[in-house]
């Protein structure tokens, strides 16, 4: 991996510091890893957005449906009781 330097005025150098060590980072480079991350995650999630309100209509779900992936997710055996689609 090839070294990469980024200028930043004097007020986010300041900055920079300040969340390196308060952060818990080693470096600010550690520091900008974990921002580029931060918003790769943010863009990704985005785009799950806009496939979810581009994507078809679905039907009404009850409490029940809820419950029930919430006991798949708990692992609990309740197969025979899951809504349609589960």
């Amino acid at each position: 991996m090839s070294t990469q330097n980024i200028s930043l005025p004097d007020a986010l150098k300041s900055f920079v510091d300040d969340q390196v060590s308060l952060g818990g980072y080693s470096t600010r480079s550690e520091y900008a890893q974990e921002l580029i991350r931060k918003d790769q995650n943010r863009q990704h999630l985005r785009g799950l957005v806009l496939a979810g309100l581009e994507s078809a209509p679905t039907v009404p779900v009850s409490s029940d449906y809820f419950e029930c992936l919430r006991a798949k997710v708990r692992g609990d055996d309740l197969q025979s009781q899951a809504p349609a689609g589960l």
